[in-house]
């Protein structure tokens, strides 16, 4: 057993050597217009510490990861990121870069207090951003 975890820990590893050195995944093009943005909360809202956040998402529209279909992508949440994830790359999967793979258009966080980003992406089926990107505008929440 614990070969087999030795090894895959090494597989595991080499594969992301290769893919930090990769030049980039194919990138999809989206369509001219589209837009994603933050429909709740508003840009300055005091929230509790538990909150909904609804999607929105204009010109295009949504579909699951692993679905490739013309015109759809999914969302991702990003929470206090200070740079958009970068073109041809996969949005990274962390606390900060929120995957909604199943096409879902809302969800709840959980932050603590303070003041706090967010900001929409639409991924491709792979998870790797549009050409050009459709991000929302960054809006800021104050959790109380």
């Amino acid at each position: 057993m614990k070969r087999i975890l030795f090894a895959l820990a090494l597989a595991s590893t080499a594969a992301a050597a290769i893919a930090a050195d990769a030049p980039g995944l194919p990138v999809t093009k989206s369509p001219a217009g589209a837009e994603v943005y933050i429909i709740s909360p508003k840009d300055g809202a005091t929230v509790g510490q538990e909150f909904t956040v609804s999607f929105g998402l204009k010109g295009m529209g949504v579909a699951p990861a692993g679905v490739k279909k013309e015109g759809t992508g999914h969302h991702h949440l990003l929470i206090d990121v200070k740079d958009l994830p970068a073109a041809g790359q996969v949005i990274p999967k962390d606390e900060t870069h929120v995957h909604f793979g199943n096409g879902q258009t809302e969800t709840t966080v959980k932050l603590k207090p303070g003041t706090h980003t967010l900001q929409l992406e639409l991924g491709d089926e792979n998870h790797i951003p549009f050409d050009p990107a459709v991000v929302s505008k960054k809006i800021t929440v104050h959790v109380k």
